[in-house]
């Protein structure tokens, strides 16, 4: 048995200081779920089990709303509630050894955020506004312009299997531009498009790059599928193992093969970093002396870290309007907000700590032994992690991305054409332009240092996660030979699959439940103010579900686990992946050749490996065929609005543009 399958338990009754009406308004509540047996397959209305148990007005009870709406939403996801003489208890739901009966389990969880979301009158505005027809260089279009009729791809399949006539994929990246052929922005096409996908769709903090994926065969060059290279996960074990850069894995390596190169690279850390530290506040209120940059004691160190401490609180004790305006400042008047010095303070202690550390064993020139006998000493070792992290936290966001989103629509996903999108989004033309978006000062960094500081932007490494735990049909053996992308003859390129991720994070929770509990946060007076404004930290919603939880006295380290593994795969773009991913190589050495930029012979690799034998099945051409731009208009890659969409007058109109396929 695993520790998955043990059973757990978690107390759910409310702090010993919640009014009593809350703590029996929470135990009814609690007693209708458990005698009144739930649909599995249709969600709870919390309106009703609100009303059924006399909560009243919840405004008003903001440990009772935190608490209410929270376990609604865990047994929506199949936890198990049960009430014992000392209060209610929970249990994390067994995996489906089923993988399909988890995949709906999934997909449910996925659904909770998803479907409310589609509810909203502003998305339901926007589906709307991009399927009414609308006049564009004399003709009527709309966003069913930009399906393909999945009858009229079947038929064409039939007639020919040259791929170069019936599907003529190419790369579109989404900036400010438009559609040439509709008039369309390109965000609007690729945000509609994204509200088809099972989970809900949502801006990405820090970097994103959408990508089309579109169709030059079709009369408006359909959308075949969708992509978005965005910034990554911070910290992913296995995916950090596997490049090597991981701080355990990195330090044993240099153990057993021990260089004067890593002690130079650790003496220019310490140098890189102090120079992009603006010190001229802190030389001027004397809490630092210019001698101290290169001489530090541990005094000094400690009057940083009180420093940063009180500018810590300051912050948080700043209006929030003032926060956000920070945003929109020079960069000498962000570095001297109360947040950037909190931050700069605690960075130059820890600079300055692993100088005193390393420099008698490395400077002023660093040898082999040098090395050795820092990595035998117990502070010296412990600076040198600290440095490694920090090197790996710079560039985490910088050199390597997620692809947050992938795949295909329909009638192309019949071919398993999430397969071409996933090749064509870490090919030379997207890792180009992303390296062209991005060559511009790095908002953090520059924040630090009062002046602009460009990071790296060349892409060596894209990861992404499987929807499923059970697999993914998508990046399953999807490799290819890396001459197909410019590159050598003998190497290929490949989504590998480095392991499976905990399964942790905030998908379970709605909007409506996470709102709770950051009012509850701030009723309780949380030390912790989060603003989800770029510099705070990673993650603004998960910090915020924790605060929550802990004002309810609840275990978030329990609650935060959605009961979900995702299997997590990498591309691995250079050859020289760890060295040049933490900085000890100036530039990488490509797989692929960065200035290529025809998709074609990509798309005929695809065609030839993949789409070809679907191509051929009678089973899949019918399948695609149910994909009708036609009376009654139904096609798998028109938003399914969550209260259904029946056949309007406004389909009526836009069927008369879509029959022209």
């Amino acid at each position: 048995m695993t520790d998955q399958d043990e059973a757990k338990y978690v107390n759910i009754s409310l702090p010993s200081a919640t009014h009593r009406s809350e703590r029996e308004g929470f135990l009814r509540l609690c007693k209708a779920l458990i005698t009144t047996p739930l649909d599995p397959t249709a969600p709870i209305d919390r309106a009703r089990w609100f009303t059924q148990a006399k909560l009243g007005n919840l405004y008003g009870q903001p440990t009772l709303a935190a608490a209410a709406h929270t376990l609604i939403d865990l047994i929506e996801q199949g936890w198990t509630l049960s009430i014992y003489k000392h209060g209610p208890l929970l249990a994390p739901p067994p995996a489906h050894p089923d993988p399909e009966l988890e995949k709906v389990r999934v997909r449910r969880q996925e659904h909770l955020r998803r479907d409310p979301q589609l509810r909203q009158p502003s998305v339901r505005r926007f589906v709307e506004g991009m399927e009414k027809p609308r006049a564009f260089q004399g003709k009527l279009v709309s966003v069913f312009s930009l399906m393909r009729d999945g009858r009229e791809l079947a038929d064409a399949l039939e007639r020919t299997l040259d791929s170069s006539t019936v599907i003529q994929p190419y790369i579109q990246i989404v900036d400010g531009g438009k559609c040439a052929l509709t008039g369309f922005a390109l965000h609007d096409i690729w945000r509609y498009f994204r509200h088809t996908w099972s989970n809900a769709y949502f801006t990405v903090p820090g970097r994103s790059m959408p990508v089309l994926i579109r169709d030059a065969a079709t009369p408006h060059h359909a959308v075949i599928g969708l992509a978005a290279v965005s910034s990554p996960v911070v910290q992913i074990a296995e995916r950090d193992h596997w490049i090597g850069w991981d701080t355990d894995a990195f330090l044993e390596t240099v153990r057993e093969e021990p260089t004067a190169e890593v002690g130079a690279w650790l003496l220019h850390r310490i140098d890189a970093q102090l120079d992009e530290l603006y010190v001229d506040d802190l030389l001027r209120e004397a809490v630092i002396q210019p001698t101290d940059l290169q001489h530090p004691s541990p005094d000094v160190i400690a009057l940083l870290r009180a420093d940063a401490e009180r500018h810590r609180q300051k912050h948080h004790r700043t209006p929030l309007r003032d926060v956000r305006q920070m945003e929109q400042d020079p960069w000498i008047e962000r570095t001297l907000s109360p947040l950037f010095r909190s931050k700069r303070s605690a960075a130059l202690a820890d600079t300055l700590e692993a100088a005193i550390a390393l420099r008698p064993f490395l400077a002023p020139t660093p040898t082999v032994d040098g090395l050795r006998n820092a990595l035998n000493d117990t502070k010296a070792k412990a600076q040198i992690r600290r440095l490694i992290r920090r090197a790996r936290g710079e560039r985490v966001g910088t050199v390597i991305a997620d692809l947050t989103v992938c795949g295909a629509v329909a009638p192309y996903s019949a071919l398993a054409a999430g397969k071409l999108v996933g090749a064509l989004a870490v090919s030379p033309k997207v890792i180009a332009a992303y390296r062209a978006k991005y060559s511009r000062p790095s908002e953090i960094a520059s924040s630090m240092a009062g002046r602009a500081i460009e990071r790296e932007s060349r892409l060596s490494f894209i990861s992404t996660t499987s929807l499923y735990g059970s697999g993914s049909s998508q990046y399953n053996r999807l490799r290819w030979p890396a001459s197909v992308m410019g590159g050598p003859t003998n190497k290929q390129i490949a989504f590998t699959e480095l392991g499976r991720s905990r399964s942790f994070g905030t998908s379970q929770f709605t909007d409506d439940t996470v709102e709770a509990l950051v009012r509850l946060s701030r009723v309780k007076d949380s030390v912790v103010r989060v603003n989800s404004v770029f510099g705070e930290g990673v993650s603004p919603r998960l910090r915020k579900v924790r605060l929550g939880l802990s004002a309810l006295g609840w275990p978030s380290s329990e609650l935060l686990k959605h009961g979900r593994e995702r299997i997590v795969y990498g591309v691995k773009l250079v050859e020289n992946l760890r060295d040049y991913s933490l900085g000890l190589d100036d530039d990488p050495n490509y797989l692929v050749d960065p200035t290529a930029v025809d998709e074609a012979a990509v798309a005929a690799w695809w065609f030839e490996r993949w789409g070809k034998r679907r191509a051929e099945q009678d089973t899949v051409r019918a399948s695609m065929r149910v994909h009708r731009l036609v009376r009654p208009l139904r096609h798998g890659a028109r938003v399914p609005l969550p209260d259904g969409a029946s056949l309007t007058e406004q389909d009526d109109a836009t069927l008369d543009v879509a029959e022209g396929f």
